[in-house]
């Protein structure tokens, strides 16, 4: 049950975080670009929501840093000795099992 309550708060999260996003992306629009194009429209929040997409589409946005990161960690891994591999992985499904209650 705990599992469900997790997955359906992160699941209106995403959608609230949609709903703002589309909302700042049309308010932006609505006072910038009429201002300085000639002939531009207003848009609604369903064309916001299409912006937004075409932005991921074509610029990969929305993405954050976690490339780096990943590469930093697989580089200490990669450095560690098979004891201390065993050490880490212990001591990880130890505080896994915790969290998780099994």
């Amino acid at each position: 049950m705990n599992f469900r309550i997790r997955c359906a708060g992160k699941v209106l999260l995403v959608v609230v975080g949609l709903a703002v996003l589309g909302w700042v992306v049309m308010t932006l629009w609505n006072w910038v670009i009429p201002a300085l194009f000639v002939g531009a429209r207003t848009i609604d929040f369903a064309h916001a929501l299409g912006l937004l997409v075409l932005s991921r589409i074509l610029f990969g946005g929305f993405r954050g840093h976690s490339g780096w990161r990943d590469r930093r960690h697989w580089r200490k891994w990669e450095a560690m000795t098979p004891e201390e591999r065993e050490h880490f992985q212990t001591a990880w499904r130890s505080a896994r099992a915790r969290r998780t209650g099994d």
